[in-house]
């Protein structure tokens, strides 16, 4: 498990596009963390994320929180829905931080209108950014447990690892948060992604 930094301050990125659940990820763990005594603070940017734009949400959890913003080279834990959303925010990562990535492909409109090319990202690239990388097949693996969009919930599973909040936060935060009828789905994705990152 990853320590928190120096000053007591726990820093949680999360990245991806619109449309892939990185909000209700960033309410999951701030609900942990808040249920865990915390002060939390959280910051979002949606940046035209009903077209599928890039999205962040950036979550502080510690004894007292002032900002939610968080210092490039800080954050204990990086997780991506998307492979190049990962290396556009590759800079707020501690260089002992855990990056988990899911191994899907969005691809941008500047590169289906030929403007630009999707660059070449596979696990063994991505291992040259991230030292310490859970790569995983997020959407396949939660479509397989019946419902594709829990893959938001996998990589909660696999960054919960690095993270000093309970099981027991963890699962209470993902049954106040989903839908009742995803709830139990949502928490066998978590877990799995738990298993992932072991």
């Amino acid at each position: 498990m990853t320590q928190q930094n120096s000053n007591n301050t726990t820093s949680v990125v999360l990245v991806g596009v619109g449309g892939q659940g990185i909000l209700l990820a960033s309410a999951i763990v701030a609900q942990a963390a808040l249920d865990s005594g915390y002060d939390v603070k959280t910051n979002e940017i949606h940046g035209m994320a009903q077209r599928g734009g890039s999205v962040v949400a950036q979550i502080r959890y510690g004894e007292k929180i002032y900002s939610p913003l968080i210092p490039k080279g800080t954050a204990t834990v990086l997780a991506s829905l998307e492979r190049v959303e990962s290396l556009r925010y590759v800079d707020y990562l501690a260089p002992n931080g855990l990056a988990v990535v899911s191994d899907q492909i969005i691809v941008p409109t500047t590169v289906s209108s030929g403007a630009a090319s999707y660059p070449t990202l596979d696990e063994e690239t991505l291992r040259k950014y991230f030292p310490r990388l859970v790569y995983v097949r997020a959407v396949e693996q939660a479509a397989e447990l019946g419902n594709a969009r829990a893959a938001n919930t996998i990589l909660l599973g696999s960054l919960s690892t690095q993270l000093d909040l309970s099981l027991d936060a963890w699962e209470g935060a993902i049954s106040k948060r989903v839908k009742p009828a995803f709830v139990d789905v949502n928490l066998k994705a978590f877990h799995l992604g738990r298993e992932l990152a072991r």
